[in-house]
């Protein structure tokens, strides 16, 4: 390897700031450093005209708002309705919709499901021998508290008349007591 490749191949330090500033304008002639400050001075001027044009036109648009009666709430109500109306349009929002649906739909069966075993357990429990056993039961009660053997009823009706007759028994032993 001669000197020459030995340049090349050793790594070259980056100027950083204003020294690359330096280094770059060194490398360019007059003519051109000339022609890049009428070229920056040209697009400071058009970004100039075009931020008054810009402010011209955001000054127009809000007059023609404040004509139209378009106020900030309305305006805001109109974005997040169509926020959501993209939103509502998403592949992913629609996928989550359908799959709570679904999942909807399988814990509506499973509920169902559920209150068919309940109200066949209670059938079940109503015709078991030891529920007809403790009717007979209220049945009998009844009768000793009312005095005579009625038609068997169903069993709230059982129950209702079975409550009223103690609460007519309590009744009649606290004006006993009274007196």
């Amino acid at each position: 390897m001669d000197s020459t490749e030995q340049d090349l191949l050793k790594p070259e330090t980056i100027p950083e700031g204003e020294d690359a500033a330096a280094t770059i304008t060194d490398t360019l002639s007059e003519e051109e450093q000339e022609f890049l400050r009428k070229e920056l001075e040209k697009v400071e001027e058009e970004i100039q005209t075009l931020s008054q044009v810009l402010a011209a036109k955001e000054r127009h648009l809000a007059e023609i708002k404040r004509k139209l009666g378009v106020t900030p709430l309305a305006e805001l109500k109109q974005n997040i309705s169509k926020g959501l109306q993209d939103v509502a349009s998403t592949n992913v929002y629609r996928r989550t919709s359908e799959t709570l649906s679904h999942a909807g739909q399988k814990a509506s069966a499973a509920i169902s499901t559920v209150g068919s075993v309940i109200t066949r357990k209670l059938e079940d429990v109503k015709n078991s021998p030891t529920f007809k056993s403790f009717e007979e039961k209220v049945e009998n009660l009844k009768s000793k508290v009312s005095g005579t053997k009625q038609p068997a009823g169903d069993f709230g009706e059982v129950l209702n008349s079975a409550a009223n007759a103690s609460a007519i028994d309590d009744l009649t032993e606290k004006d006993l007591e009274t007196q």
